[in-house]
């Protein structure tokens, strides 16, 4: 793990218990703040309800912490990724790539 490439600073949340009107969650709670690197991927727009949105898919690498799962997300700056996908890298437990989404435009935010 190349720990120079990490120089972002993140913070991971989780979602509270209490559901909004359209069923996500009501507020997020931060778990940590921790240093990262943030790689995008890809992007695409697509079309929604008349809607021109964006996707980028990133890979957000972190030293390994337990209990992170797909339904956190990270917060960088006035960024936020949805978590996708957590991997421990060769099960090794000494580095997680978290592959997110951060949604651009009508996705859901912030």
């Amino acid at each position: 793990m190349d720990t120079f490439a990490m120089r972002h600073r993140i913070t991971l949340q989780s979602p509270s218990a209490e559901l909004d009107a359209t069923g996500q969650p009501a507020s997020w709670n931060d778990v940590a703040t921790v240093w990262a690197a943030v790689e995008p991927l890809r992007g695409r727009e697509y079309f929604a309800a008349q809607q021109v949105n964006a996707e980028t898919t990133t890979r957000i690498r972190i030293r390994y912490r337990a209990g992170v799962t797909s339904a956190m997300r990270g917060r960088y700056g006035s960024r936020t990724y949805d978590i996708v996908s957590v991997i421990d890298v060769d099960e090794r437990h000494v580095e997680l790539q978290l592959m997110c989404t951060e949604r651009k435009g009508g996705g859901a935010g912030g």
